[in-house]
Parts: C-alpha cells; sequence; structure tokens
C-alpha cells in the first residue's frame, strides 16, 4: 500500500526534539520506494527537514540562551539543570 501524507502526519505529528532524529529516519523509510516528484514523497521531505531542524536546535546545549527560571512551571520542570551546571545527586542516589 502506497503511503499518504496522512501516514507522514501521524509519525511528525507528535514529534518532541528527544526522539526528532529517529521519527525523521521512520520517515525516510516510509517514503523511501515513491519516486523524488511523487506529491507524498516532497512532503515527507519537507517534514524530514523540520524534524531535522528541531532535533538539531535541541541536541545544542552549549547554543542558545538560558530559559528565565521566572517562566510559569519552572519548578516542575525535572531537567531544569543545564548541561554546564548539572544538580547534585540527592539523598540516596548513586554518585
Amino acid at each position: 500500500m502506497e503511503p499518504t501524507r496522512h501516514d507522514v502526519d501521524r509519525l511528525v505529528g507528535p514529534a518532541t526534539p528527544h526522539f526528532a532524529y529517529q521519527l525523521r529516519a521512520r520517515v525516510r523509510e516510509l517514503v523511501a520506494d515513491l519516486p523524488e516528484s511523487h506529491d507524498v514523497r516532497r512532503y515527507a521531505e519537507e517534514k524530514i527537514a523540520l524534524l531535522d531542524r528541531l532535533g538539531h536546535a535541541s541536541s545544542k546545549a552549549e547554543e542558545g540562551g538560558r530559559e528565565p527560571q521566572t517562566r510559569p512551571g519552572w519548578g516542575e520542570i525535572p531537567s531544569s539543570a543545564p548541561a554546564d551546571r548539572p544538580l547534585r545527586p540527592g539523598p540516596g542516589s548513586d554518585p
């Protein structure tokens, strides 16, 4: 069965930066047998580029600004420590 735009959207829609590259690979695999001129293949290539930007932008911890700690919900973010200043292990955790 030939893939559709809906199939591409089902893969890309729930994308998060953490899984962007894995989803990009799945989209590539989904449309690999379609000719480059196929509408769904061209659509998928646009989404592949979007996933690449999403994954790249979030994987460069040393670049970009920091989120302000005054941002609503900051206290509930478990991974709010930056890579260059990680949280100290809590009591009872492995060193």
